[in-house]
């Protein structure tokens, strides 16, 4: 059993920021990826950040480099990902989910899924 639960989208001004926390239950946090995928209207659904189990290796989408940071912090079961600098096309839900293994995938597979946050960025 594994339940994953995000918080902190909302809606900024484009150049504002976010930070998205993705809360994780029933099973061991630190042996695991995570990763934060985000779905546009009328887009494929796509990974915009990685993180190793024990956060030594992080994997960022072009689209996101250099603008968002994705953190772990293991004893409290949660992964987060801060959002700088946001563009009107970060628009989207933002979902986080787990592998069942402590590296990072890119193409898959994620086992477990939160529900999304929205997050929505005006000019």
């Amino acid at each position: 059993q594994v339940q994953l639960v995000e918080s902190g989208g909302g809606m900024v001004q484009a150049g504002g920021s976010l930070r998205l926390s993705c809360v994780a239950s029933g099973r061991t946090f630190s042996s695991y990826a995570m990763g934060w995928f985000r779905q546009a209207p009328g887009k494929e659904r796509e990974l915009v950040a990685g993180i190793s189990g024990r956060g030594g290796a992080t994997y960022y989408a072009e689209s996101v480099k250099g603008r968002f940071t994705i953190s772990r912090d293991n004893a409290k079961n949660t992964v987060y990902l801060l959002l700088n600098n946001l563009k009107t096309e970060d628009t989207a839900v933002y979902y986080c989910a787990s592998t069942e293994g402590p590296q990072i995938r890119v193409g898959g597979p994620y086992a477990f899924w939160g529900q999304g946050t929205q997050v929505t960025v005006s000019s």
